[in-house]
């Protein structure tokens, strides 16, 4: 059977009635009319039969699943419900809430609900729980116990030295090594050290390194050069060939991969060529003391041999112009000559200060001008016994590349230091005060060498920082020497190659040597009007900047040397 349909006007106040009074158990009884008026159909509602809950002191609990309402602080006045809302009291209290509700009037927390009361409350017991462990007073006895056991002090103690050292320390701007060079302490040499061991002083036999005395390839190299040695030069021939003759030599010479070959370990720093014409034998000495000594015309992987007769850099080596059985060598604290006829490096010059370049200041090569680096020069005698110098000269320098001694008036000698280059009179030297003969001016920045030509010293060339080849006129030595030429040239190679250093070629008076940057790699022959005659390159073995260089006194052969320790020999 339907039941009638009434408005929603007509089933609002039924509804709310019914809401509002607590349904008893039993049948569901229909509301009264509210009105008397014209007779209406009556609308029954079922409803499900609840159970009486039992009811807390404070009041009835609320139906399940409903979040309590926060209470007043005072009862409510009598009156109906507001819509919405049961008269049931809260089902998930634990039937403790009378209690709680009481203290809660005492604390001041009537206002919060009965969750929220709970919450407090455990909160206050957890509280107290945690006070009763006293866990301040174990953590401050465990921080006690830490304190005791760790030292307050957070360095290191330094260990003890093992042992002084033996020899004073040197700084490392005299040393003239860069920081990442650091040489080893002057100690004796422990066993199974890594590196080489120092050199000692005095006599040094010429064995090869790794090699015994008896080998036969150490033999037949000294054999080779103490040969080519007795052989006698005639100098009478010795003249400038024409400018066409000499480009046309020049493009005869040529690279190829046999006269390639790495003959030292390190930084190619110094060479020199023996003057023989029947063999081609090459020195090379590098940034570690080794001396490299290359029969080229040997041909064979046996021709090269190295040899340590010095600590540190090798900076400058000539042959002796007399007896070119003789290999003299410069390092930083001793000058030593390489006697093949009794197979022996002896010391010729031996001192705390660092040198840097010497040359031979007459034809028998007894006497030597030594350069050093703190701008001092020393006057050597082979001839005087020990290893100290005659004289020692403060020409007024800070630093002194180079040295060289002029070809036919050999009482002059031609210093470099950072941006000065003057000619000095070896007869006129004092250790305090020496005046120069003649300045060449002009250079802005750091010289790395200055050179006489080889012939009549009437020209010098220098190379300066400045990315400037600079040619002078010294026909005669006035005290302010001219520019003849300049020549724009990239000097600037860094800290991992050997400073460029322009050499003149011993057959050519007007013509000189300089290592370049440019690419492809090459190697560039310079008149001294500052044209450009020749560049020595090769795209299939010469892939390197070759920095130091030398030339065969009578024969067409260049030999430039490399950064690793390779030489590369043009020749026709």
């Amino acid at each position: 059977m339907a039941l009638p349909q009434h408005g929603p006007e007509e089933a609002a106040p039924h509804t709310r009635q019914r809401l509002q009074e607590p349904s008893p158990v039993g049948p569901a009884e229909p509301p009264p009319s509210a009105a008397p008026g014209p007779a209406r159909q009556l609308r029954v509602v079922l409803s499900p039969l609840r159970q009486k809950r039992p009811q807390s002191p404070a009041g009835p609990l609320a139906p399940a699943g409903k979040r309590p309402c926060p209470q007043p602080e005072s009862p409510p006045e009598p009156g109906p419900a507001a819509p919405g809302q049961d008269a049931l009291g809260d089902a998930d209290s634990d039937g403790s809430e009378g209690s709680d509700r009481g203290d809660a009037a005492a604390d001041g927390h009537s206002h919060l609900s009965a969750y929220e009361r709970k919450r407090l409350k455990n909160i206050k017991e957890n509280a107290k729980f945690f006070a009763s462990l006293e866990l301040h007073k174990s953590a401050a006895r465990l921080n006690e116990i830490a304190t005791k056991r760790k030292p307050h002090g957070t360095k290191r103690p330094k260990p003890k030295k093992a042992e002084e050292e033996l020899a004073p320390r040197r700084s490392m701007r005299l040393l003239r090594v860069e920081p990442s060079e650091l040489p080893v302490p002057e100690t004796p040499a422990q066993p199974g050290s890594e590196g080489y061991p120092q050199v000692p002083p005095g006599p040094v036999p010429m064995v090869p390194e790794g090699q015994v005395e008896d080998s036969k390839w150490t033999e037949a190299l000294l054999n080779t050069w103490m040969r080519i040695s007795e052989l006698k030069i005639d100098d009478a021939d010795r003249c400038t060939p024409d400018m066409e003759r000499y480009q046309e030599s020049l493009s005869r010479m040529v690279l190829s991969q046999e006269n390639v070959r790495k003959v030292v370990k390190s930084r190619v720093c110094s060479m020199a060529i023996h003057p023989s014409e029947s063999t081609i034998l090459v020195a090379a000495g590098d940034k570690w003391g080794h001396i490299g000594l290359w029969n080229v015309s040997c041909g064979s992987e046996e021709g090269a041999h190295i040899f340590i007769p010095h600590n540190l850099q090798v900076s400058c080596m000539h042959f002796s112009p007399c007896n070119p059985a003789h290999l003299l060598s410069l390092s930083h604290d001793t000058l030593r000559c390489g006697d093949v006829t009794r197979a022996v490096f002896d010391e010729i010059y031996r001192s705390e200060e660092n040198f840097s370049s010497f040359d031979f200041l007459e034809d028998n090569a007894c006497t030597a001008i030594v350069g050093q680096w703190d701008g001092a020069v020393a006057v050597v005698d082979r001839r005087t016994p020990g290893v100290s110098s005659e004289l020692s000269a403060d020409i007024g320098f800070r630093k002194t590349r180079t040295v060289h001694v002029h070809p036919m008036n050999k009482q002059y000698f031609l210093a470099a230091g950072l941006v000065d280059v003057c000619v000095f009179d070896v007869r006129c030297l004092k250790p305090q005060g020496s005046e120069p003969v003649s300045s060449l001016t002009g250079h802005t920045k750091s010289v790395a060498s200055a050179y006489f030509s080889p012939l009549t010293g009437s020209r010098v060339v220098t190379v300066c920082a400045d990315d400037w080849l600079r040619v002078y006129d010294t026909t005669s030595l006035s005290s302010t020497i001219t520019v003849l030429s300049t020549i724009r040239h990239n000097c600037n190679t860094g800290r991992w190659l050997s400073r460029f250093r322009a050499i003149w070629d011993p057959k050519q008076e007007h013509c000189f040597v300089v290592g370049s940057m440019a690419q492809p790699r090459q190697i560039s022959i310079f008149q001294d009007t500052g044209k450009l005659l020749h560049s020595f390159h090769s795209l299939d073995y010469l892939s390197s900047v070759c920095s130091i260089n030398v030339v065969h006194p009578r024969q067409s052969i260049l030999v430039g040397g490399n950064s690793s320790g390779r030489l590369h020999v043009f020749k026709e």
